[in-house]
């Protein structure tokens, strides 16, 4: 979006944030018919983190430099990658473990 369609960096922050909605909504949704396993609590302190994080994100976004953005974008896509990638090789000793890689 920013680079090939020449959008603005917040309109891609927006349309990134709407998108994650919606995606977020029909899996929860999918999620919780299929497996009757949605935790509500854990539900509400994720919306409610959602809620928060994009209001200070939006607050951000707007007094920052936009190639600031975009650097960050990319940090975060790419850290985002890495972890998928290790994670594709790694298999933890217990699967409901929470441990630091």
């Amino acid at each position: 979006l920013l680079y090939i369609l020449g959008m603005g960096v917040n309109v891609v922050v927006g349309t990134s944030l709407f998108q994650i909605l919606f995606v977020t909504m029909a899996t929860t949704m999918m999620h919780a018919l299929t497996t009757r396993a949605v935790d509500i609590v854990l539900a509400v302190m994720l919306l409610i983190g959602s809620v928060t994080g994009a209001q200070v994100g939006a607050q951000f976004a707007q007094k920052a430099k936009p190639e600031h953005l975009r650097l960050i974008l990319a940090v975060i896509v790419l850290l985002v990658a890495m972890q998928m990638a290790l994670g594709l090789g790694y298999r933890p000793a217990e699967i409901y473990s929470v441990v630091p890689l």
